[in-house]
């Protein structure tokens, strides 16, 4: 039990002491009222340290950079391998798993041990690794890394535990998989050539046994060398000395004949009984020219060679082969049945592809049934079972990177009827000619959970579009993604015509719907969705098509103020618009000049005309920023949505704007500064617009050829505009870059730290200027420079002293460049002299590494480019640094509505909204809106900022809401009716709120609550009306915090915080104690930043790659039984029998010929290998590192299990050879009786 006490006595307080250590503070607006805070506050918190782990689940998506691919065609499961040394584990729908190696090292090749539960993976580093698939966790039981030579390809037999490793020097190596060391057998590439070949064969590019005998191994060599090594009498049974290069090789199965593609586009066909030439070579896709000569062709990578018991045409399915004269042909996947000639055209280069057959037995007709076709950025399979060759659906997630994810968003405890009804609506919108066969990759089981919640996850994409995913289908574990439902916000706008738009069109060229961030109301299912083009679009769902027009709404969210701000100048009256609908024009001095209203134009055209939109998603209202003065508009940082209230609220780097959705109006249109009124803690320098506009002195100099943009797209209320001649490409916002705030937004991106122009100055205060005497060894103390002139911007109120000393806090996703923001002319010759860019000498002067991926002033590249170009991110610990770029601007950063207390002198909770900013100040605003429904739509909400602040270090992330007895205070909502349902006069469709009657808002909130705010380097606690602080806690002093969410975990409430050092981080609430701190993640990437977010149950997600989507749990419960969850890769099968092939035709034919391995590859035989060729790693999957990770009781009862476990197995196998062999033995002597008695009668002349 913890219990708080708050003692008031008059204008004293007492405040207990922070359990994390900090001193609890009092609020910044003054001291709290005693008839408003309970004498007693008693709250029971139940979480401790113990339910919280960190622990990956699953991962959706496409791998990412696939390299590699393996089929095992008896447990019919499927791997892939990536460059980044992840391995992709795929089964039927529900069965996936990710590994990944330690190293990091590429996969180069897979190998699977056919139906043994295990796989052989040959890494980039020369590594061999033995994966067991036998439990759900896969992990390593051995490896070994080569030393002195390179790996280029493996072959494993069936049902053999020797692999063959071939090199780069051309030799063959040969390794026992049971004990993953070597054998002293080894052929070398002197020993298989000839010795009078002057030159060297090249590395191994093929190695496969003989159908016909495993006794002769093929070795292909790239330089055109292919050799038949007898392994029994160690030496070569014939050679073949090709001209061009080999890429492949596959057998038929009879073992008479093989295949080989090459270089020049050609496939080669050779016969066993004369290898001086091939008996056939043909160019598929090579036609005869005039002069009699082949058109020269691309190289055929690998070709498969198959065989069919219904047709006696065999497949040939091949990659590549196309002319090199039919320019931007696409990749392609050729399949050859007879004269058929079928070419299947990609979307992507292939990487690997594989012929899936009947039968594991390469000395068996191969049935073809299927062709898996990996690509770069998809996953194929083909059927061969129908002529047309349709491709069988996806049941996996592969394309969640359709289009670069730019955001997303993690919802859990959903209303349960919300996914069926998506899925009827997206069904509707499924494409069709699907293969009607089953997927073929159906192995592993899947495992079902006891429990079930509704999960779904939103990802928002560069073109628009937005994606709704089923995270449900395994209970409480979903371990598949099933998209529900997808909507394309680019249909909202007309397409822009060339030149038409002019310099509104210019704004993002590349991806101008690309999506920012999002926010849904579940139970209302009201969407709203902002885009880069510094639009908002707010849809609603309906189950009926409908014929309607989109409202649009125009705000011009800019201000510049000509003097000194004063506290008489900022106490305005918010402007309220109109009922007709005309945005309001923002009360500056300059907002109804001629230039203003021709410049007033949006960066996009909605359609202005009746559309019809079907069910599901319609759009009802679109709201866009415009152009001021030939400034395009700041980029949106923040977004809410209340359905109960009917409001929106956004906010960006230039202030606040409160719509109406119901009545279609603006309420508020107001700069940051103008909210605050006399309640300003700062006192501001300004200076006057016009003043300088022409100028370019100052760090100005220092930017690249777009720089200049984003400085003037950077401008806070209170700076000056520049002249449209700096802005030398105005299209400087290619990305999105912007901070979400709400519960499921993306992370934070400002456009905030931009330099702020020459002419305007900031005197540092005292404790600042030391820490910028030195960085890195160059003289940047503002002592040393001019400055303006002019009071100082001095914090006021208790806290003024600690928000000037706010360190290295600045907003997330600042760009770097705002290192360099210091009001200091710094000598621009010197400083820029030597490096390539601005970014390049910011480096080095501030050591922060620059992220090119989010650079806003370079628009020549599109997402997907952008994406190869991320690089690393880091955040200068210079105080000096972070605390001028606050000082320079002020963005809202985050807003959210709430029943609380506007002023400190309320009784009652009324709806308000909460407004956070970059400067770590918080605004309360009230609002007054009509309880009657008829009145609701006709009669004005009022908004009236009341100067109530907040104070904390750092930009805010998050608002939360704790009654009394620390249970979170639901927002209020409006329960969703479809309104274009048809009309029922006995029941009038009425408005249903839920948490927002009078009644109910006494009950629960009228002895006050608990307000919970976070910024990126604190948390605090008040207690609302009085706004004492109760509780406070510093989460970081090196790092800031990225994402803070506040989420329900084993029925109760936590902060969620994850950081920028890779730390997540968990708190009591109310009193704010740490329950988790671990080092999970560095931030590598903004694409992690950008994608982070926490959701209820103890789950998290985040964009681990472009392509890929990770999932993790920080509750030590569900780390427990994470174990039982996941599906079972590999299942008990009966290896199939291999065919009867009769007597006559085995004694005529030649049957296959087998013959013991051991005897030639054993130590006794062979030898040991040389121990500096390869060293053996015992893996920490096998029995070595379970011995060392478990311990005591439970650890010899886990061995013990597994011992058992793999003694009944062994028995069962041993079991089921005994079977087998007296099933053989049977039938053996049967055709023998029958032989004997179909001869005993006969003479010798009559056989």
């Amino acid at each position: 039990m913890k219990k708080f006490r708050k003692v008031l006595d008059g204008l004293t307080t007492s405040t207990p002491v922070n359990p994390g250590g900090s001193p609890v503070c009092g609020s910044a607006a003054g001291t709290p009222s005693a008839a408003h805070t309970p004498r007693d506050l008693e709250i029971h918190e139940t979480l401790m340290s113990e339910h919280f782990q960190i622990c990956k689940t699953v991962r959706h998506g496409f791998p990412y950079q696939p390299t590699a691919l393996a089929f095992d065609p008896v447990q019919k499961i499927l791997a892939i391998g990536c460059r980044s040394g992840g391995v992709r584990v795929l089964g039927g729908p529900g069965v996936d798993c990710h590994c990944q190696h330690e190293s990091g090292a590429a996969v180069l090749q897979l190998q699977f041990l056919i139906n043994e539960g295990a796989l052989v993976t040959a890494c980039a580093d020369d590594t061999l690794h033995l994966w067991n698939l036998r439990q759900r966790r896969p992990a390593i039981l051995h490896s070994l890394k080569f030393n002195r030579e390179r790996i280029t390809f493996c072959h494993l037999p069936f049902q053999s535990k020797w692999l063959y490793v071939g090199t780069e020097r051309g030799n063959t190596h040969i390794v026992n998989i049971e004990s993953f060391v070597l054998s002293g057998y080894v052929i070398m590439w002197n020993k298989a050539i000839e010795l009078s070949t002057k030159t060297h064969p090249g590395p191994v590019v093929h190695l496969s046994d003989s159908p016909k005998d495993e006794g002769k191994l093929l070795v292909g060599y790239e330089g055109g060398t292919i050799v038949m090594w007898d392994l029994r009498a160690k030496r070569a049974d014939f050679r073949i000395y090709y001209d061009e290069a080999i890429h492949s090789v596959s057998w038929h199965h009879e073992g008479r004949q093989f295949m080989c593609s090459h270089s020049d586009g050609s496939l080669s066909m050779w016969n066993l009984r004369n290898t001086a030439k091939p008996f056939q070579v043909t160019f598929p896709h090579g036609k005869t020219q005039r002069d009699g000569k082949k058109e020269s062709c691309k190289p055929i990578l690998k070709v498969e060679y198959k065989t069919s018991r219904n047709s006696s045409d065999a497949f040939v399915v091949f990659s590549g082969g196309l002319s090199y004269d039919k320019a931007g042909r696409r990749p392609t996947l050729t399949i050859m049945h007879g004269k058929a000639i079928t070419v299947l055209e990609m979307d992507y280069p292939i990487v690997e592809f594989i012929v899936l057959c009947e039968t594991p037995y390469l000395n068996e007709v191969q049935e073809p049934y299927a062709v898996v076709v990996l690509l770069e950025k998809d996953f194929v399979v083909v059927d061969l079972t129908q002529s047309n060759f349709p491709i069988f659906e996806n049941p996996y997630p592969m394309d969640v990177h359709e289009s670069p994810v730019t955001c997303t968003a993690y919802f859990a405890d959903c209303p349960p009827d919300i996914i069926p009804v998506l899925y009827s609506i997206g069904a509707k919108h499924k494409k069709t000619g699907y293969s009607h066969k089953d997927w073929p990759v159906s192995g592993g089981v899947w495992n079902v959970g006891s429990q079930t919640y509704p999960e779904i996850i939103i990802t928002g994409h560069a073109d628009g579009s937005i994606k709704f995913w089923d995270a449900t289908a395994i209970p409480p574990l979903s371990v598949t993604l099933q998209m529900l439902y997808k909507l394309k916000t680019s249909k909202v706008f007309e397409k822009p015509k060339t030149g038409e738009m002019g310099r509104s069109a210019e704004l993002v060229e590349e991806d101008p719907y690309a999506v920012q961030m999002i926010t849904w109301c579940p139970q209302s299912r009201i969407f709203c969705v902002v885009g880069i083009s510094a639009h908002v679009i707010l849809y609603r769902f309906s189950k009926n098509d409908a014929n309607t027009s989109i409202t649009s709404l125009e705000v011009r969210l800019q201000c510049e103020m000509e003097d000194v701000i004063s506290p008489s100048d900022t106490e305005n009256t918010p402007c309220f618009s109109d009922p007709s609908g005309h945005s309001p024009q923002l009360h500056s001095p300059r907002s109804n000049t001629p230039d203003s209203v021709r410049d007033s134009i949006p960066c996009l055209k909605v359609k202005d005309r009746m559309i019809r939109m079907p069910p599901g998603y319609q759009a009802e209202l679109v709201l866009q920023l415009l152009w001021v003065d030939g400034e395009p508009p700041q980029q949106i940082t923040s977004l809410d949505l209340n359905s109960a209230y009917g409001l929106l609220a956004l906010g960006n780097c230039n202030g606040l704007a409160v719509v109406d959705y119901l009545q279609k109006t603006v309420l508020l249109c107001m700069s940051t500064v103008e909210l605050y009124g006399s309640a300003d803690p700062f006192q501001r320098l300004t200076r006057s617009p016009r003043k300088n506009r022409q100028s370019t002195s100052g760090l100005t100099e220092l930017s690249d050829n777009q720089v200049s943009l984003d400085l003037e797209r950077s401008k806070s209320p209170t700076s000056a505009p520049y002249s449209p001649s700096l802005h030398n490409d105005p299209r400087g916002t290619g990305e999105p870059v912007s901070n979400l705030r709400s519960c499921h937004y993306s992370p934070v991106f400002y456009l905030l730290d931009n330099v702020k122009g020459p002419g305007r100055k900031l005197s540092l205060p005292t404790d600042l200027k030391t820490d910028l005497d030195h960085v890195n060894g160059h003289c940047t103390s503002p002592t040393s420079q001019p400055c303006a002139p002019g009071r100082a911007r001095v914090p006021g109120g208790p806290e003024g002293a600690r928000l000037a000393r706010r360190g290295p806090g600045r907003p997330p996703f600042r760009k770097a460049q705002s290192a360099a923001c210091m009001e200091v002319s710094l000598p621009v010759s010197s400083l820029t002299e030597g490096y390539p860019s601005r970014r390049a000498m910011l480096q080095q002067l501030h050591g922060v590494s620059m992220y090119s991926h989010d650079e806003h002033h370079s628009t020549t590249y599109s997402w997907s480019e952008r994406e190869s170009r991320e690089n690393s991110f880091s955040r200068s610990r210079s105080s000096s640094v972070s605390s001028i770029d606050r000082e320079t601007k002020e963005a809202v950063t985050t807003v959210q509505f709430a029943e609380s207390y506007g002023r400190k002198s309320d009784s009652l909770p009324t709806p308000c909204l909460w407004v956070g900013t970059s400067l770590g100040l918080v605004l309360i605003i009230p609002i007054s809106i009509p309880m009657d429904e008829q009145e609701r739509l006709e009669d004005p909400v009022t908004v009236a900022p009341t100067g109530t602040v907040l104070m904390l270090k750092g930009s805010v992330l998050r608002f939360g809401f704790l009654d009394c007895g620390g249970a979170l205070i639901q927002n209020p909502c409006e329960m969703w009716r479809d309104q274009h349902a048809p009309e029922d006069p006995d029941r009038p469709r009425k408005r249903k709120l839920v948490n927002f009657s009078p009644s109910s808002s006494q009950e629960a909130s009228g002895d006050g609550h608990l307000a919970v705010v976070c910024s990126e380097r604190q948390a605090k606690v008040f207690f609302m009306p009085s706004q004492a602080c109760l509780y406070v806690h510093n989460i970081t002093e090196s790092s800031f915090v990225l994402r803070a969410d506040i989420v329900s975990v084993c029925n109760s409430v936590c902060l969620a915080c994850f950081c920028a050092n890779g730390h997540i981080m968990t708190l009591s609430l109310p009193s704010l104690r740490p329950l988790l701190d671990i080092s999970y993640l560095p931030l590598t990437d903004m694409r992690i930043a950008r994608t982070f977010c926490f959701t209820n149950g103890g789950q998290a997600l985040y964009l681990c790659s472009p392509t890929e989507i990770q999932r993790i749990t920080y509750s030590q419960e569900m780390c427990d039984n994470l174990q039982e969850m996941l599906g079972e890769l590999f299942t008990p099968i009966e290896t199939p029998e291999a065919q009867n092939r009769g007597f006559l035709k085995g004694f005529f034919g030649g049957n296959a010929q087998t013959f013991d391995r051991e005897e030639l590859f054993g130590e006794a035989a062979a030898g040991k290998a040389s121990r500096s060729l390869a060293q053996h790693i015992p893996g920490q999957g096998g029995m070595e590192g379970m011995k060392a990770a478990a311990g005591g009781v439970v650890g010899e009862l886990a061995r013990a299990r597994i011992a058992l476990d793999e003694r009944g197995q062994r028995l069962g196998e041993l079991e089921d050879r005994t079977a087998l062999m007296m099933s053989s033995a049977d039938t053996f002597s049967k055709h023998a009786h029958e032989l004997m008695l179909k001869c005993k009668d006969k003479k010798w002349y009559q056989f």
